[in-house]
């Protein structure tokens, strides 16, 4: 396998030209961000104040038997919720507690908006208020919105983290800690910190972790990695508290994590060598996971429409580490404080469109007929209609894909398909 183009490059990300694309949309609602955060808070609950629709939406995105025990459902606006015939709050208030009846062991409930809830304007803020004052301090209640009107799915996840901000306890002393921001499935998790602990460097916390109530001190001294590319506003809000943000690539593929972990360790004085012994062994690995996928995907043409907000880490992946051709990459909102070192290493000859204009982008693909169309599942089966190869980025994010160990994992997504086309032929 060719080893990664070396890190270091002239462009800034300041010279990369964005094609600004404002227009119809595709794109899931913040709702389904609560598939993956249920799993990670277990003491959570999430209640969507929303339509028999949401409900549905969910109970087909996770899966869910009847006899499960999820850490989210919905509470249903009907027709008499719309014409004013009843008090929603008063039905509020009785659904939040016939769930504490039932789920005692519940210590904090997330009132979760969505695009209903927000047309009739209910006052989720004030709703987490009051219930708050009805069932705390045993039990504390945060909104947020899910709503899909304007924001895209992985969004659902930053309005969550960041309503948890104000809750933080403040941090009582400048002695450096680091704070891992975005929601790492437990086996990443894992593997990360493990290898920050080879190198010396911690504490290190997480957000979310596995409680929603043992949450992480913020202020002076709070240095902030984030694991996933959409926590925008979450980090804001931090940084407002008095953290600093370490600024790096996302921990995608051998290239990424490895300059990930190394951005924290410099920014703590721990020497190269230190870290070249602890990433040595994983890294190795990585490395021989992509070279089985490498020879299937060198020079494939990829076009990725705008979903997640992880475009930018993931063309960097295909392009420096499977040799794949970027024809364009999507983003649904491009923040370039957030996104610098990935713009630095994607180069200025990269095709970026920001926002979305489903029709024109459409067109440009039919176009460019590329060998792989990363897109939502609403675009996938129409273009694999029109014999275009398609990956559902919905995968990507629901798939554990970070560090090292994952390399070969994440290389697979994209293979599988290149892979399925291959053998239809035969």
């Amino acid at each position: 396998m060719n080893v990664p183009l070396p890190m270091a490059e002239t462009t800034t990300c300041d010279d990369v030209p964005v094609l600004k694309e404002r227009g119809q949309h595709e794109v899931f609602c913040g709702l389904t961000g609560i598939l993956w955060l249920h799993r990670k808070m277990q003491d959570a609950f999430f209640l969507i104040v929303g339509s028999r629709t949401c409900a549905h939406l969910m109970q087909s995105a996770a899966g869910v038997m009847i006899f499960a025990q999820p850490r989210f459902g919905t509470a249903v606006i009907e027709e008499k919720d719309l014409a004013g015939m009843a008090d929603m709050n008063t039905e509020l208030d009785r659904v939040v507690g016939r769930l504490l009846a039932r789920r005692p062991e519940l210590k904090t409930v997330f009132l979760v908006g969505s695009c209903p809830s927000e047309v009739i304007k209910l006052d989720l803020h004030r709703a987490a208020e009051r219930l708050t004052g009805l069932h705390g301090p045993d039990v504390r209640f945060a909104h947020y919105s899910g709503s899909g009107i304007e924001t895209t799915f992985t969004q659902g996840e930053d309005a969550c983290l960041n309503s948890l901000v104000p809750a933080l306890p403040e941090k009582t002393d400048d002695t450096p800690e680091l704070l891992v921001v975005g929601t790492l499935a437990d086996v990443v998790e894992q593997q990360l910190t493990r290898i920050f602990d080879a190198i010396g460097l911690g504490p290190v916390r997480l957000l979310p972790g596995k409680s929603s109530r043992a949450l992480p001190p913020v202020g002076e001294g709070t240095r902030l990695l984030m694991a996933q590319p959409w926590v925008d506003d979450t980090i804001r809000s931090l940084q407002r508290r008095g953290a600093e943000l370490i600024r790096a690539t996302f921990p995608y593929g051998a290239e990424g994590t490895e300059a990930w972990i190394r951005a924290a360790a410099r920014r703590w004085g721990i020497d190269d060598a230190v870290v070249d012994a602890a990433v040595e062994g994983p890294r190795a690995r990585a490395r021989k996971a992509l070279a089985r996928h490498r020879d299937a995907l060198v020079g494939k043409r990829v076009f990725l429409f705008p979903d997640s907000q992880g475009e930018l880490p993931m063309a960097r992946f295909l392009s420096r580490e499977l040799g794949m051709e970027l024809v364009e990459v999507g983003t649904p909102h491009l923040d370039r404080a957030h996104m610098e070192a990935e713009l630095e290493l994607l180069g200025p000859d990269v095709r970026l469109s920001e926002g979305q204009d489903v029709d024109r982008q459409l067109d440009r693909c039919r176009a460019e007929r590329p060998d792989l169309t990363v897109c939502g599942m609403g675009l996938a089966n129409p273009l694999e209609a029109e014999g275009l190869r398609t990956k559902w980025s919905i995968e990507l994010v629901f798939t554990p894909v970070q560090g090292f160990e994952q390399a070969g994992d994440l290389a697979e997504l994209f293979n599988r398909p290149i892979d399925r086309q291959q053998r239809l032929r035969f």
